[in-house]
């Protein structure tokens, strides 16, 4: 009989992914972007702080970017091997990571080139930011997971070609 028993149970234990890793995309993207508006993130705290703060914003985009990397990767690893692991991972990979970024900070806090508000501002801020600026770029849609796929670029057709002298 090809067809599935009736009486089997499928369980989420057993259940797991075994398709393209979207998340991985997403946050490649999320990076990109956060380089891109790195300089400027530095530079307004450089000039409000001075060089400290300049250098403590530049940490706070480390850990952002590094954060946003080992969500991603938690996620992607743990889906191919079930989604109640995977599950698991999100949430208590969140305490986990949120303690990482606290150690992150704790450990550099009486260090002298680190100015704490700039350093806190930088964290706060580039994580709302990008996540909020990605919203524009992610696909809500499971014919394409992740990214929207890019749209090809008009092209003139042979019509107004021909029409123009």
């Amino acid at each position: 009989m090809t067809t599935l028993d009736t009486d089997t149970k499928i369980s989420i234990l057993s259940m797991r992914d075994t398709g393209p890793a979207p998340e991985a995309a997403l946050v490649r993207d999320i990076i990109k972007r956060g380089l891109f508006v790195s300089p400027v993130i530095v530079g307004l705290c450089a000039l409000a702080w001075g060089a400290n703060g300049g250098y403590s914003s530049a940490y706070g985009l480390v850990i952002v970017f590094g954060n946003f990397a080992i969500a991603a990767a938690l996620v992607a690893y743990t889906a191919r091997i079930s989604y109640a692991i995977m599950m698991a991972a999100i949430l208590f990979g969140y305490i986990l990571r949120l303690a990482i970024v606290a150690a992150a900070v704790f450990a550099v806090r009486n260090v002298s080139w680190v100015e704490l508000l700039p350093l806190g501002l930088t964290i706060i801020f580039a994580h709302s930011g990008l996540l909020f600026w990605e919203l524009r770029y992610v696909s809500l849609s499971l014919a394409f997971p992740g990214l929207k796929p890019k749209t090809p670029k008009k092209t003139i057709s042979m019509e107004q070609s021909e029409s123009t002298p």
